[in-house]
């Protein structure tokens, strides 16, 4: 008996060898063996993870009668009969005794754990003393598997071999001697080459793994990785398996790859960013401008400051005010005219406020208190008036508003609705530069020297639009302006209204052949009740007074003609409305940045609406400006035509002799740009044959005018 059971436990290191090196052949077949984790059921204590473990060879070697042999056919083992008889009487009692009651399981070098209590490394000890046989021949790996593992269940549990818990490091050999082949290592490599003979290829959606549903808690993680960063593959067959386990190679490899892929969207976006050699050299420019630095800090405190002031006491976040205040000393001079120096005033504040940033409306408020001078002896006419006689009212400086306008931008449109002060000049291009300035105090003195009289018939409320039409052939890109105004639109009276009233209606093509020169041709179409002005812009109340603004009295109305002592009832009595057709030209010339030249021609056809009687009303001017002559915003002015005069007339078919003289006006006039907003313009008017009449002596007019713009 007790040879028996020094044979068992002769045999038990024995068996536990053969059982190892049965496993590690089996590791080196060319079909790996898949083995279960050792996991220890013990509740002393947790067996924990160590690093694969190199067996080293041991000093003593055993008699070769006491080593199992394998077949080199068949895989199995053979054990010497003299130790297969031994076990073969012993091997329950051995297994009860020695066999703890959870069985050791055997797990794949790679995943082994390995207890750091000293029964296992005594266990260590005894195993080193077994001699490892060099050939070992292949077996198959379920058998391997089965016989070894039965063999190691077979074992006392201090029998178990393991080794001390070590470092990342493997474990070195005693003495200097060399450590075993790395056969775990090398299995991790060859088995994960194995797996990676099913090659995945790359998705570029996650719609592509067909095992990848929206309702997976991993799929929006997926779909970024895949769409992304394009660094999750699938299998060849479509699919994820996503509840695969994963080995650290894998892990180790996608990891790789979605950093790689993370890396080169880092350099494409940061391609131009600045170096650390760009940094260094800003720091020594802030070290050297230190003190400019600081002052502009300074000053843009203050500027925040005085925004932040600005903002809240800001009249309105949508409207700004543009003011002009007039000054002028004016006074005329002739024979058998009895004027006086006057002194006076016209002021004009015009709130301007945008909605879209692209539409302005007007709200301009007006008072003056200059009224025009009368220079004809004989009759009366208009020819005298300057702009700033327009003003609001009766001349006294009553207050009220003289202009209400919209316009905006419609497509590549510009369009203008008057509620009341409309004229056509406001949407028409006049073209008469530094003559015009919509009657202000910065451009001619005369209300004739500022633009055609053909803009002056009619006014009040209705609307224009100005077209752009394309290119018209050798005269450049055109555009086309209509427009339609009425004096008394909102009066609901007899021959009153928007349409039943005074109207006029304007058509307007304008070419500009380049940057320097412009040309346009305009029609006019105007109705006029008994006792209004043609020329009179609506008789609103930009004209003080309701009267005409330019021209003779005769061309204004042909029964101021019969003063020169024509006889006939019809038209002196004027019961009837007069009808206008009005045909003009204009164009300007820059010729350089400081010389200028602009004119126009026009002619006015009346007749009676319940009579026969005809009338032609002529004009035209020339004017040649020199800008910034002198100083920056400064401007010399001359200018020298014809105001409107009534050439002919005809009564029942048959000529009337009437006065037709042509009045000549000439005037010249120097605006010095004090400062910004301040300017001082001189000037004298000349008219020959007032009221186109030369009975009556020529007039003179001088002006000294102050102009401030705010």
């Amino acid at each position: 008996m007790a040879k028996l059971t020094w044979k068992s436990l002769l045999v038990s290191p024995a068996v536990l060898g053969a059982a190892l090196v049965v496993s590690s052949a089996a590791i080196a077949a060319e079909t790996p063996v898949v083995m279960e984790a050792i996991q220890s059921q013990t509740t002393e204590e947790k067996v924990k993870v160590s690093q694969p473990v190199a067996v080293a060879a041991a000093p003593e070697v055993a008699a070769e009668s006491q080593l199992p042999v394998f077949s080199e056919k068949s895989g199995d083992v053979k054990l010497p009969e003299e130790m297969a008889a031994s076990l073969s009487q012993a091997t329950t009692a051995n297994i009860e005794a020695s066999v703890p009651a959870t069985p050791v399981k055997v797990e794949t070098p790679e995943q082994m754990a390995v207890s750091e209590s000293p029964e296992t490394a005594k266990s260590a000890e005894a195993l080193s003393s077994v001699p490892v046989t060099p050939s070992v021949v292949k077996i198959p790996n379920q058998v391997a598997r089965s016989e070894s593992q039965q063999a190691l269940e077979a074992l006392p549990r201090t029998s178990v071999p393991a080794m001390p818990a070590t470092d990342s490091r493997l474990a070195q050999t005693p003495s200097g001697a060399s450590t075993v082949d790395n056969s775990t290592v090398l299995d991790q490599i060859n088995r994960y080459s194995r797996e990676g003979n099913n090659s995945q290829s790359q998705v570029t959606n996650v719609s592509q793994l067909r095992d990848v549903q929206p309702t997976d808690w991993a799929y929006e993680a997926l779909r970024s990785l895949v769409e992304r960063y394009g660094c999750i593959a699938g299998y060849p067959d479509g699919t994820y398996r996503g509840n695969r386990a994963m080995s650290r190679y894998e892990f180790a490899a996608g990891l790789n790859s979605c950093l790689l892929q993370i890396e080169k969207l880092i350099a494409a976006s940061t391609a131009d960013f600045v170096t650390k050699e760009d940094l260094s050299t800003l720091q020594r420019l802030i070290d050297e401008f230190g003190a400019e630095l600081a002052t502009l800090r300074t000053r843009v405190d203050n500027l925040e400051a005085r925004t932040k002031f600005l903002e809240e006491n800001q009249f309105s976040t949508t409207t700004k005010l543009v003011g002009e205040a007039i000054f002028a000393v004016t006074d005329s001079f002739g024979e058998g005219v009895d004027d006086n120096t006057v002194f006076g005033d016209r002021v004009r504040l015009d709130f301007q406020t945008s909605f879209t940033g692209s539409d302005i409306l007007h709200t301009r408020l007006a008072a003056g208190n200059l009224n025009a001078f009368n220079v004809a002896e004989n009759g009366r006419t208009f020819e005298g008036t300057q702009t700033f006689n327009l003003g609001y009212g009766d001349g006294n400086n009553d207050v009220g508003i003289d202009w209400l306008a919209y316009e905006f931008n419609y497509g590549g449109s510009k369009v203008y609705i008057a509620a009341t002060g409309g004229i056509h000049a406001d949407y028409v291009p006049v073209l008469n530069p530094y003559f015009y300035d919509g009657d202000g105090g910065n451009g001619s003195l005369s209300t004739f020297a500022q633009q055609s009289p053909i803009y002056r018939i009619g006014g009040g409320a209705g609307a224009g639009i100005r077209l752009g039409v394309g290119r018209a052939p050798l005269l450049g890109p055109t555009s086309l302006t209509v427009g339609y105004l009425a004096d008394n639109a909102n009066s609901p009276s007899d021959k009153q209204g928007l349409f039943n009233g005074d109207y006029s209606a304007i058509a307007q093509l304008n070419f500009t052949l380049n940057d320097r020169v412009g040309l346009a041709a305009t029609y006019v179409h105007g109705y006029h009740n008994r006792g209004d002005g043609i020329f009179d812009i609506g008789g609103s109340p930009r004209s003080i007074g309701n009267n005409p603004i330019i021209g003779s009295g005769a061309a204004n109305d042909p029964q101021e003609a019969f003063g020169t002592g024509a006889r006939f009832p019809l038209v002196q009595a004027r019961d009837t409305a007069l009808i206008t057709n009005s045909y003009g030209l204009s164009s300007a010339l820059r010729v350089s940045d400081r010389f200028s030249v602009s004119g126009f021609v026009g002619k006015t056809d009346i007749s009676a609406v319940e009579n026969s009687t005809r009338g032609e009303v002529w004009y035209y001017g020339l004017g040649v400006a020199f800008p910034d002559l002198g100083k920056r915003g400064n401007v010399l002015g001359l200018f020298a035509g014809v105001q409107p005069y009534l050439a002919g007339l005809e009564v029942q078919g048959s000529p009337v002799g009437i006065k037709s003289d042509r009045s000549y006006h000439f005037e010249g006039f120097y605006k010095y740009q004090l400062t910004e907003n301040i300017s001082v313009t001189p000037g004298v008017i000349w008219l020959t044959n007032p009221n186109q009449n030369d009975d009556n002596n020529d007039a003179v007019i001088g002006t000294l005018r102050t102009t401030f713009t705010f």
